[in-house]
């Protein structure tokens, strides 16, 4: 069956809080920020295998996995002092990956833009800013391997990679068993093809379900009036508050149009023991978005 999990970074306590909440909610995997109030992550030197088993442990006391870490950043950040301090500290969370507990770690590919990572920006279509993101990718790549670790690309409508077609094109240019996929359907849909929805759904699955090792769980629908970048008022960080801009609104599960029966289906396929990682949300609405998941799941027998 497909294991339903949640970002920790939705709990905003100690480590052994955390975990402790995250299991008597009845989850069985995490996905893992390093956010604790009693451990410090901030920095590359402060990722360090001893601190590392430590969490890996306090979860396993708990009976809940970490299925994936956590590395969210701009790769290809456009000021090159924080683009190095970026990319430093995700090739810390992947040499140490293993320490966690599993080899994943997670990064979406940024954007070009100075304002925000996740606005677009001209340079990110351009041949020249795609080049630039694959090396970076061949990097993280190459020291995930070097580690044991695998980097999933999370795909992401406003980042160089952004679409259906450039996620295939990247992982053709990089033929590498230290990268796969992590599969959030609602990062491909923009105004133009949300209402395309079951045949997206399609592509995606179709020419991308080989590369894919974790799921997440939010949703997608037409923002309405507010075009603007839409943050939650949550004790977390951006990458969790975030919940959309311009045309398109990502809430949490269930509250939006993905159509989650067929997104479930294609990914139970060849994924039928898939970690799915619920997100977009706040501490309290938690039971709710995972009653609805697991109402979905078993509404189609997965």
């Amino acid at each position: 069956m497909i294991q339903v999990g949640i970002f920790t970074g939705y709990f905003p306590y100690t480590l052994a809080e955390q975990a402790a909440k995250i299991r008597a909610l009845g989850f069985n995997t995490v996905q893992l920020d390093l956010a604790f109030k009693d451990l410090d992550f901030s920095t590359p030197g402060a990722v360090t295998k001893a601190k590392a088993r430590t969490v890996r442990e306090t979860f396993r006391d708990h009976n809940l996995p970490i299925s994936c870490v956590s590395a969210y950043t701009n790769i290809v950040h456009p000021d090159p002092d924080a683009r190095k301090h970026k990319l430093d500290m995700l090739k810390a969370i992947l040499r140490h990956a293993r320490d966690f507990g599993t080899p994943y770690v997670i990064s979406e590919t940024g954007t070009f833009n100075t304002e925000s990572d996740w606005v677009a920006h001209p340079k990110n279509k351009t041949e020249e800013g795609w080049d630039i993101c694959r090396g970076i990718i061949k990097e993280l790549v190459q020291t995930a391997y070097d580690h044991g670790a695998v980097f999933l690309l999370e795909t992401y409508v406003n980042n160089v990679v952004g679409s259906v077609e450039e996620t295939v094109r990247m992982f053709a240019e990089i033929d590498h068993p230290a990268l796969g996929l992590l599969m959030d359907p609602t990062n491909y849909f923009e105004s133009h093809n949300i209402d395309r929805m079951d045949s997206i759904l399609k592509q995606i699955f179709d020419t991308l379900a080989d590369k894919v090792r974790i799921s997440h769980a939010k949703d997608v629908k037409r923002s309405g009036s507010d075009k603007s970048e839409k943050h939650a008022d949550i004790d977390a960080s951006e990458a969790h508050s975030f919940r959309g801009v311009g045309e398109i609104e990502l809430p949490a599960p269930g509250l939006g149009a993905l159509n989650y029966d067929y997104y479930l289906k294609r990914l139970s396929e060849k994924h039928p023991n898939i970690p799915i990682i619920i997100e977009h949300l706040e501490e309290s609405d938690v039971p709710r978005a995972k009653s609805f998941l697991d109402g979905r799941l078993r509404a189609g027998g997965l």
